[in-house]
């Protein structure tokens, strides 16, 4: 089977010259396909003649009627097989769809697919992911599986939507015939977009390691946390890689438990370390890498090897902002490296700071405004954008910063590796 089309959505705000912009943009980062909605854009706002020069384009009919020249530019035109007035579409053309409004059994689903269609049509059936279990995975799994014996595999697309269908929709994606993904920015069109990038990588560098089924799938790897679009994991692992951005507030224990059989690592970070490391019993206060065995996750923290390589820049006495995951490796090297640590939670904050610390918060974090520093060497464990506005921020606050995010982010990758590499 043919590797999925990648589908990115038009944003609503985007009109005229954004949008043609928009469409190459896209095009020159992997994408092959612009989707546009009735429901997103009015009919003289959009340019279809004009966007499908630029990608291959699929209107979709959300609620107001799509125009005729929207439809005569179109490659695909997607009809909603429950609320479509009709699921006319010139020869060639027609993608039917349904949006289930609650996770459906398979049967519920293929009763639901039990219409006529031409034998050029595409099908696309999403549902709300509902409650993240391993049984609602090979469930939707064998929802794509049957609706694909039924119409052909290179024919449908399965979806699931909602704030952790990330991964899900991942594993879905590889018998697939459409994988709708999100450039990347503040907007996606619907919960649980994986990110463009991501997908076109997984495309180019493929790794295979077959799960335990023999199906010919590939076992994934990824990583799991908040605010994560930053992270640089996905270049240097092998793929496919996956950014999990999920909220905080998301069940991370349910979710790793029902991609056990789908994924043979993931890494960590803030601010699921320390809860999954009381979730699968690890002796460490927190981990930033579980690798699968067998039936079960094991964890590891190589943030240790992070920390002993920043440790080793500062030496003597360091300061330590903040007490969460990367606190705990730093903790667990100090004495090796010959470190004594004074660890700093904000209400403890009151007098300027000298000597040398490390600044462990997120950069999603806002320090406390106490915070001031007399000359004090900083150590910076983040990286990229998010590390240049911690160095700024300490910059402002009276500090030297010390950008050792990338010697932290190398150090416990090559660890991780190595331990990928044993998954069972």
């Amino acid at each position: 089977m043919s590797p999925a089309r990648r589908v990115v959505t038009l944003p609503p705000s985007l009109r005229g010259s954004e949008a043609l912009r928009f469409a190459a943009d896209a095009r020159n980062q992997g994408a092959d396909v612009l989707e546009v909605r009735t429901d997103l854009h009015p009919a003289h706002a959009v340019d279809a003649a004009a966007l499908a020069r630029h990608l291959e384009l699929l209107v979709s009919e959300r609620g107001t009627p799509l125009p005729p020249d929207w439809v005569a530019a179109a490659r695909w035109v997607d009809r909603d097989v429950v609320h479509a007035s009709e699921l006319a579409a010139p020869l060639g053309k027609l993608l039917a769809s349904h949006h289930a409004e609650r996770a459906l059994s398979t049967e519920e689903a293929l009763k639901l697919w039990e219409v006529a269609l031409p034998t050029s049509a595409l099908v696309k059936h999403i549902e709300p992911l509902g409650e993240v279990s391993r049984a609602r995975i090979s469930e939707l799994l064998e929802t794509q599986a049957r609706l694909g014996a039924r119409f052909g595999a290179e024919r449908v697309t399965v979806l699931a939507m909602g704030t952790v269908a990330l991964p899900v929709r991942a594993v879905l994606a590889r018998r697939n015939a459409l994988d709708y993904v999100a450039l990347g920015g503040d907007w996606k069109a619907a919960p649980g977009q994986r990110l463009l990038a991501d997908a076109v990588r997984e495309a180019r560098y493929p790794h295979p390691v077959p799960l335990p089924e023999g199906e010919g799938k590939l076992a994934r790897l990824g990583i799991l946390g908040t605010s994560i679009v930053h992270s640089r994991s996905p270049r240097i692992h092998h793929q496919p890689f996956d950014r999990i951005d999920i909220p905080e507030d998301a069940s991370v224990e349910s979710l790793v438990d029902a991609l056990l059989p789908h994924y043979r690592g993931f890494a960590v970070t803030s601010p699921f370390k320390i809860r999954l490391a009381r979730h699968t019993g690890s002796r460490l206060d927190a981990i930033n890498t579980l690798v699968r065995r067998h039936d079960r996750w094991e964890s590891f923290n190589t943030d240790t090897e992070g920390a002993r390589t920043v440790l080793e820049r500062l030496g003597g006495k360091v300061f330590v902002l903040g007490d969460g995951g990367a606190s705990a490796a730093i903790r667990a090297v100090a004495l090796d490296v010959g470190c004594e640590l004074r660890f700093l939670r904000r209400a403890e904050i009151s007098e300027p700071l000298t000597g040398s610390g490390i600044w462990t918060w997120p950069d999603r974090i806002t320090p406390p405004e106490a915070l001031r520093f007399e000359g004090a060497r900083v150590a910076v464990i983040a990286y990229g954008a998010p590390g240049r506005r911690i160095a700024t921020e300490i910059t402002r606050r009276g500090g030297i910063p010390v950008l050792l995010g990338a010697a932290w982010f190398i150090a416990q990758a090559r660890r991780q590796r190595a331990l990928w590499e044993s998954a069972t």
